[in-house]
């Protein structure tokens, strides 16, 4: 009897290859398969796994930052890079740090937060580029202020941008991934996803929040040949955290810098240039069985529990 299902198993599905009593099929059983059978992109050679030619990446918010290093990945792979922002300064900045890039991007003014504005945005760029091939949701915010001292406004405005906008943006590309039988979205988590710290109680919320949509995005769509990840960076070396690095008058460390350091078994700051590689890997075709998983890029800190007191 079980052999019998095996047999009907194996001809009714080409990839099966029978379990423990089975056979794998041949490369050159593969290779004559029926043009329909075979993935596409599965039998990419390597050096080509990773490629992004031909696709077309929107950025929220990648005007600066590791938003935009991860556009300057993207187009270094082959993406056309799309970004959006709030105003026309930002805009004008955004176009000036990519010439000077020598990256060829376009960009949106658009408010993640308001649906309709984002509808209208994503409609464009189907229109204009054939569809979105890539999403990374980076826009985001934070406020730093005690629960206690904090307003329900300001707790929602973080949730608003950090959790709703993603949902936002995600919920009008998913139908075009769909048509297209494709599509990789990428949420920029945190680790407070997985931890809280004082005077983030709005944001650890929110980035808590993401990376459950991560997972619930991935397990509604995945039938679709939908990939829904999230990157977790750690406590990355931007121009933002700066003050916080610098030594002090008496060459001694900044106190938050020794605390980050002795938490990190890395023993230092994540740079941008750290989220490259994981970007690229979520964006490609090495990770069309990669389904709602955040990859944390923090050093090992979320592993440590920091180093025991001399």
């Amino acid at each position: 009897m079980f052999v019998g299902l095996r047999e009907r198993k194996a001809q009714s599905n080409p990839w099966y290859h029978g379990g423990a009593g089975g056979r794998t099929r041949t490369s050159r059983e593969v290779r004559s398969l029926p043009e329909g059978s075979k993935k596409k992109g599965r039998y990419t050679k390597m050096s080509n796994m990773f490629s992004l030619k031909g696709k077309t990446a929107l950025i929220t918010g990648a005007i600066y930052g590791i938003g935009f290093a991860i556009a300057e990945a993207y187009a270094a792979q082959g993406a056309k890079i799309i970004f959006n922002c709030l105003n026309e300064k930002d805009l004008e900045k955004g176009y000036a740090n990519y010439k000077e890039k020598g990256i060829d991007a376009k960009g949106y003014i658009c408010d993640v937060t308001n649906e309709e504005k984002v509808q209208e945005m994503v409609a464009d760029i189907e229109k204009e580029f054939g569809g979105i091939d890539i999403l990374v949701n980076n826009a985001g915010m934070i406020k730093r202020i005690p629960m206690l001292e904090m307003k329900a406004e300001e707790f929602r405005q973080v949730v608003d941008v950090d959790l709703n906008g993603p949902f936002i943006v995600s919920k009008a590309v998913i139908p075009g991934m769909i048509k297209q039988k494709h599509g990789k979205i990428i949420n920029i988590c945190s680790m407070m996803s997985e931890l809280g710290r004082e005077t983030v109680s709005a944001y650890a919320a929110a980035k808590g929040g993401l990376k459950m949509l991560t997972k619930n995005i991935a397990s509604e769509y995945g039938a679709y040949n939908i990939q829904c990840n999230g990157i977790g960076p750690g406590y990355i070396a931007t121009p933002q955290t700066a003050p916080l690095r610098e030594r002090q008058p008496d060459g001694s460390r900044h106190p938050f810098d020794s605390f980050i350091v002795a938490k990190t078994p890395a023993e230092r700051w994540g740079t941008a240039d750290d989220l490259k590689g994981p970007a690229i890997f979520l964006a490609s075709e090495a990770s069309d069985f990669v389904n709602g998983h955040i990859l944390y890029v923090d050093g090992g800190i979320l592993a440590y529990i920091g180093k025991q007191p001399e």
